[in-house]
């Protein structure tokens, strides 16, 4: 239930509706997951059909990015785990430095593995954290809330943009308070969950397909991707350390061993490919 602001009533959102199936603990594991399967093809044409406000949102935000401006994630639950795993991602991913993006919970890190009882009715609380990370006009603030009226997210997006801060919202119900507190909303309608209101399942989906795409073009646009390689990638362990070997096999047509040690040298691909490219300069 999303209250209506300044009204004291409450409208039922689409994410709270009520389940299109009946019964479900009557029904055979195949049915459940035929059926689960049946709405989450749902989630990838809400997303298409919210491309040009994604489109909107990552032009405005690389430009900043590219004056050294950060993105700060606000959400709660499902939708804020959401937001700090897409954060946590990058580093690694694409070498991008820590701080980068950053994903904010409602109450805290705490609330990644634990509920934090009424953590997300603060209004103030995520600006307070904002404020406490310096935060300035050349960042981004995204709010996160499938229903698009939590609290944390709202208060946090409202006073960001009151201050001249760039924001954006990824909801999954129409006409939200979040979308109407944020510059460049991001709507996925994927209609009622199997499970009433059980929102981690198609809007937590639709939610991460948009941060895949948000974050990815990002570091693409930022040089951080070659060709179609992550040449920044973190060697963190074998896996990537041998990924990183075939990487500089194929582009510089180097035997296993000797792209191994051009790649452990030099720390990352990229930092190979550049060694090798002035040298023959």
């Amino acid at each position: 239930m999303a209250e209506i602001e300044g009204s004291g009533k409450f409208q039922l959102s689409i994410t709270e509706s009520p389940s299109q199936f009946e019964n479900l603990e009557k029904m055979t594991v195949s049915k459940l997951i035929t059926s689960i399967n049946k709405e989450d093809a749902k989630v990838h044409v809400a997303v298409r059909k919210a491309l040009p406000q994604i489109e909107a949102l990552i032009c405005k935000i690389i430009e900043r990015m590219q004056g050294g401006g950060r993105i700060f994630y606000l959400g709660a639950g499902t939708s804020g785990r959401l937001g700090v795993l897409d954060a946590s991602e990058l580093p690694p991913t694409f070498g991008a430095p820590e701080g980068l993006v950053i994903g904010l919970i409602a109450g805290g890190d705490q609330a990644l593995r634990k509920a934090v009882e009424a953590a997300e009715d603060d209004l103030n609380k995520a600006w307070e954290e904002l404020k406490a990370r310096d935060i300035n006009k050349l960042d981004t603030v995204i709010g996160i809330a499938a229903s698009g009226s939590t609290p944390y997210v709202v208060g946090g997006l409202r006073q960001a943009r009151a201050n001249g801060i760039l924001t954006g919202c990824i909801t999954c119900n129409p006409n939200s308070l979040v979308a109407k507190e944020a510059e460049y909303p991001i709507e996925a309608i994927v209609g009622p969950e199997i499970v009433t209101g059980s929102t981690r399942l198609k809007a937590g989906t639709a939610q991460k397909m948009i941060l895949n795409m948000i974050t990815t073009t990002i570091m693409i646009k930022l040089g951080r991707v070659k060709g179609n390689k992550m040449v920044n990638m973190q060697l963190t362990n074998q896996k990537l350390v041998q990924r990183g070997t075939r990487m500089l096999m194929e582009e510089l047509g180097l035997e296993y061993e000797a792209a191994k040690t051009l790649l452990l040298k030099h720390g990352s691909v990229k930092d190979a490919l550049e060694v090798i490219r002035q040298k023959n300069e």
